[in-house]
């Protein structure tokens, strides 16, 4: 090819691809100038505008704004240097769409109102300040001015951590979780628990195990073995259980105890305490975490067909 050769715009539309009106566009903003214009005045182009055109279409095609490809073409400023910000600023737009995505998703997977939309919207958007905020105010609420030093690392083990890039299902459990959070009668029963597990360790040292983790270690067997809860065959079980908690807690193993240990439990039979849970190790990238309301229920089932008539 001569470096003399021109092409009309006719003809460099058909060697590219772009259409006539797109290059008389890109070139009377100066993205793609003409070389010179023929004896009857119209535009022509050198060979170098199919290389040019090439790359502007391309940048456009990225999404690149045309004030950017024009600097980049004109030797302002890099190709590298465009791509990273770009990049970048890709990064951020496909962060917000699935934001978005995930807020549609759980609205479209449990229902919302109006205002219910709106909330889902807003939480999801939070920035980390405002997503720590929002669960510091939860466990705060909780545990805030309970002095036991196991709360610490109960606190930490309660505690979401979104990823700086979360995937769609850590995304779609935190919108779920953070409206969990919000939820006083969530908050309420959390509180309970916290205030119920100080006055079980009331004076005793070091960390101790809750009657949760008493039951779970005792009564699971059973459950996996198929024993009734309300059958004789569960009556060593109760007592284990109930015997373990009396030493816990430092109580006789009597009916009182027994009416304790069923309030416990019934407190922490909260299927959005275990919805928390599961949501939380989805969020922080955990295995997924063990649900108790089978235990739960079986021994609750037990201590109540163990209760005295009033």
């Amino acid at each position: 090819m001569d470096d003399g050769e021109r092409y009309s715009i006719g003809d460099l539309a058909r060697r590219t691809g772009v259409p006539v009106k797109t290059i008389r566009f890109w070139s009377d903003r100066g993205v793609v100038p003409p070389t010179d214009r023929g004896p009857t005045g119209h535009r022509r182009y050198g060979p170098e505008a199919v290389t040019r055109l090439d790359l502007v279409r391309t940048l456009r095609e990225l999404g690149v704004d045309l004030p950017t490809v024009r600097r980049v073409v004109a030797r302002e400023i890099t190709l590298p240097e465009v791509a990273s910000a770009h990049a970048d600023a890709l990064t951020a737009q496909i962060r917000l769409l699935r934001s978005r995505r995930a807020v549609l998703t759980v609205i479209a997977r449990k229902g919302a109102a109006p205002d219910r939309a709106d909330l889902l919207h807003r939480l999801a958007g939070l920035a980390v300040r405002e997503r720590r905020r929002l669960v510091d105010d939860l466990l705060d609420a909780a545990f805030g001015d309970l002095t036991d030093p196991g709360f610490a690392g109960i606190r930490r083990s309660l505690t979401p951590e979104l990823p700086d890039d979360p995937d769609d299902g850590q995304i779609e459990a935190w919108v779920e979780l953070a409206e969990l959070t919000l939820d006083p009668s969530f908050r309420a029963g959390l509180r309970r628990l916290a205030e119920q597990h100080a006055a079980d360790r009331s004076g005793a040292d070091g960390v101790r195990r809750d009657v949760v983790a008493v039951v779970r270690e005792e009564a699971a067997p059973a459950l996996a073995a198929g024993v009734d809860p309300v059958s004789p065959d569960a009556d060593p079980v109760l007592a284990r259980a109930a015997a373990r908690y009396a030493r816990l807690c430092g109580r006789p193993d009597d009916a009182d105890l027994r009416r304790r240990m069923l309030g416990r439990l019934e407190t922490a039979h909260d299927p959005r305490r275990d919805r928390y849970l599961e949501l939380l190790s989805v969020v922080n990238g955990w295995p997924p975490a063990e649900s108790l309301a089978p235990v739960l229920d079986w021994s609750i089932r037990a201590l109540r067909a163990r209760q005295p008539l009033p």
